[in-house]
């Protein structure tokens, strides 16, 4: 049964207080944060460099001009990923910010980072054997994603979901979508399982080969927005301009289209990477210091829509 709305506000309230209140205690603690390793699933996706970016001011916030952080990019290779990894530990840094590419597979390597005092903070997807995540509810970005869908369709059409790589921000999202759609039997479903691997190149071809299949396609949802940028791409060039996007990200790339005039994207449900990634390390220094971990170790970022009329941006939120 779906949450009431003064119960989902009250609770997110006391969460918010819980969680500023462990701050305020960690905040004693004597930790110093000299370096920090961070392993990112695709540097090529302007989300991930943000939140690259975010962990290097937070990181220089806490230790100064002369922390050192090391900023890696896997391009979704679980053994690139395990070898960055590795090298973290063995270079003594003393937290770990990463993307896991795979949940499971980078437990045993964690546990080592662990075991040798090192913290480690997921950020965007989880992973196992992390002291937190920070992530985007990423289940609510698909909703609010196909709210938009469903409203704008008036509950009547036919609509595809470009997919992506299997990580827990993705299928959530594409769960909450899910979720929508079932409450609004006069939209039907046409696919939603060409992986576009999250990126331009694969929206463009994943959009072809839908163009080619189905000749009346009313609205997409795009997991993310360089997927949504590629599609777009793929529709134009193909002359169809009858259905429109919605894709998740909110990235400065998409705010620019999207008020270009001639874009067929209505709206992108934005993420914070910036507050991530602040987040992370500001948790991660705190744990570093003995601060026990925070009762809810998921700390989930509420998400917002971007439209072509939206002048409000909340904090740690692309500009």
């Amino acid at each position: 049964m779906p949450m009431p709305d003064a119960w989902r506000i009250r609770s997110a309230c006391a969460w918010l207080v819980a969680l500023a209140l462990w701050f305020a205690a960690a905040a004693c603690s004597a930790a110093e944060l000299r370096s920090v390793g961070v392993s990112l699933s695709d540097m090529g996706n302007p989300f991930f460099t943000q939140i690259a970016r975010g962990v290097e001011a937070a990181a220089r916030r806490i230790g100064g001009p002369t922390v050192k952080v090391y900023a890696t990019s896997c391009a979704y290779d679980l053994k690139r990923q395990i070898e960055q990894l590795n090298r973290f530990i063995d270079m003594k840094v003393d937290l770990i910010v990463l993307t896991a590419v795979d949940p499971e597979a980078v437990r045993p390597v964690i546990a080592r980072a662990r075991a040798a005092g090192i913290r480690v903070v997921a950020v965007d997807v989880v992973a196992g054997g992390v002291d937190v995540t920070v992530m985007t509810d990423n289940l609510e970005a698909g909703r609010m994603a196909c709210k938009v869908i469903a409203e704008r369709l008036k509950g009547q059409g036919r609509i595809v979901i470009i997919n992506g790589p299997r990580l827990s921000s993705v299928t959530e999202r594409v769960d909450g979508c899910l979720q929508v759609l079932r409450s609004h039997p006069g939209i039907t479903l046409l696919s939603s399982d060409r992986d576009a691997g999250g990126s331009t190149p694969g929206g463009f071809a994943k959009m072809t080969e839908l163009l080619d299949r189905f000749p009346a396609i009313d609205a997409v949802f795009a997991i993310n927005d360089p997927t949504a940028l590629g599609a777009e791409r793929a529709a134009l060039q193909a002359g169809r301009r009858d259905f429109f996007f919605v894709s998740v990200d909110g990235s400065p790339s998409v705010v620019a289209r999207m008020h270009s005039g001639a874009s067929l994207i209505a709206a992108s449900v934005a993420q914070r990477p910036a507050l991530q990634a602040e987040r992370a390390v500001d948790i991660g220094f705190a744990l570093l210091g003995g601060a026990p971990p925070p009762a809810n170790p998921t700390i989930l970022i509420a998400p917002f829509i971007v439209t072509p009329g939206t002048t409000k941006w909340p904090e740690g939120a692309w500009r």
